[in-house]
């Protein structure tokens, strides 16, 4: 598949995104007003999002994969695999793999 040429992808892409990093600004904003909003500051979550936001910067490219990497556990080897219908007690849901996956 050719990509987009970058000019009809900002078309495509620019309101989106405009509004995706207006939700985000609007977030931050409210954690920083919230109640002890310096203790957010050494939370790990608000420092993946840091890393997330300094990622978006970069114009190396790679940047979706990168960010989702900040936000995933890594691979391990142990884990369960899912089985059809059985809910995850932590998440609350309920798997949909089936027999054949």
């Amino acid at each position: 598949m050719t990509p987009l040429a970058a000019n009809k992808a900002l078309d495509a892409y620019f309101l989106e995104a405009r509004a995706r990093i207006l939700d985000v600004a609007a977030m931050l904003d409210r954690i920083g007003r919230g109640r002890d909003a310096a203790s957010a500051g050494t939370d790990p979550r608000m420092q993946r999002i840091r890393q997330a936001l300094e990622i978006l910067h970069d114009e190396s490219g790679g940047r979706a994969e990168r960010i989702q990497k900040i936000f995933s556990l890594d691979y391990d080897s142990s884990w369960e695999r899912p089985k059809p219908g059985v809910r995850n007690q932590e998440s609350g849901i309920t798997s949909r793999v089936t027999p054949d996956s």
